[in-house]
């Protein structure tokens, strides 16, 4: 083999393998979701199917309970405890409304630091209110998750919407 051939031979050879790192760059799909990101994906879905519902008691599972605990939500301005919070829920929403579905959309962000996590999501809230007529708005949620034993409890959490305009 000539002194050009070996050249050449070299050259497409480099060529090839920087086409094909190309290729494989290219083709590489998003990373994995980690294990905590599914575990939550899961939970935020079964936490967001127990309010449709309208029972505050399907939701209940996903709360800590202490006196104390803060909870902002759409109205009124704030809950202080999950008491307060189940009671509220009945009188605005449960005694008001004959049907709701809260969808979460597809932005779910979750970030660890030790036993505690926040998960922030936007969701659409769909109801239809005894009175007559439909709500459609959606909403954002910001969860604070505190790893108590085997169990991720909510132990504080916000829940808005936009303003209309």
């Amino acid at each position: 083999m000539t002194m050009n051939s070996r050249l050449a031979a070299v050259l497409v050879t480099a060529l090839m393998l920087s086409v094909a790192a190309s290729v494989s760059a290219q083709t590489k799909k998003a990373p994995a979701k980690t294990a905590l990101e599914a575990e939550f994906k899961v939970m935020i879905d079964q936490y967001y199917t127990a309010w449709s519902t309208l029972d505050p008691d399907k939701a209940a599972k996903y709360y800590a309970k202490d006196a104390d605990l803060i909870f902002y939500d759409i109205a009124p301005l704030k809950y202080n405890s999950w008491a307060e919070y189940k009671a509220g829920v009945i009188k605005a929403f449960t005694e008001t409304m004959s049907s709701g579905k809260l969808t979460p959309m597809d932005d779910l962000k979750v970030t660890q630091r030790g036993n505690i996590v926040w998960t922030t999501v936007t969701f659409h809230l769909s109801a239809k209110p005894k009175a007559g007529g439909a709500m459609e708005v959606d909403c954002r949620h910001t969860a604070i998750w505190e790893k108590r034993g085997t169990k991720w409890l909510i132990v504080h959490e916000h829940v808005s919407a936009p303003l209309p305009g």
